[in-house]
């Protein structure tokens, strides 16, 4: 049996100018979806594990991408609360020899920075998990991520399920 990992948080639409082009020479985005915890899922069900990913998305074409997209490498979606105006973007310009790679966040007003904490069972959602993993990304982006990150958390330590956490500082989220 395989052991089962949650992971929470939010993932994104990313936009990236093809062929290691600048935003100015664009003249299309090559379209994926990504974020910090949505990868780690990615990765462990890469890996042979039962793994989860949690979060909220629109109840749109868009957020139905995303869930795709995680869909596609085998993790489990069944937890993801729908709703709220949007998924947040971020434009990622790679890098190429001496210029370094650019991202720029257009996350306001994103799903998950507004969904309630009442939105996730957690009892349910962490039952049978053996591993619980959050970022710092996600109580940055609004008090109820926050709060939502902290009964995650919480109810994790309280039903005896492990608790990872990459802080995963962000200047643009957090202030010192």
């Amino acid at each position: 049996m395989s052991k089962r990992v949650v992971t929470f948080g939010e993932i994104m639409l990313r936009l990236t100018p093809p062929n290691h082009k600048r935003f100015v020479q664009a003249e299309s985005l090559d379209v994926t979806y990504g974020g910090a915890e949505a990868n780690v899922a990615v990765s462990l069900a890469n890996y042979g594990l039962d793994a989860h990913y949690v979060t909220k998305v629109p109840n749109n074409l868009i957020g139905q991408a995303a869930i795709n997209h995680l869909c596609r490498f085998g993790v489990n979606t069944d937890y993801i609360v729908r709703g709220g105006p949007r998924l947040g973007i971020y434009f990622q310009e790679i890098g190429a020899a001496q210029r370094p790679s650019r991202i720029v966040y257009d996350r306001a007003g994103a799903s998950i920075a507004e969904a309630k904490p009442e939105e996730f069972n957690w009892e349910e959602i962490l039952a049978g998990a053996t591993w619980f993993h959050v970022t710092g990304i996600t109580p940055a982006l609004s008090p109820t991520a926050a709060q939502t990150t902290i009964d995650a958390v919480s109810t994790a330590k309280k039903v005896g399920v492990t608790v990872s956490i990459d802080l995963n500082y962000r200047k643009n989220l957090w202030t010192p």
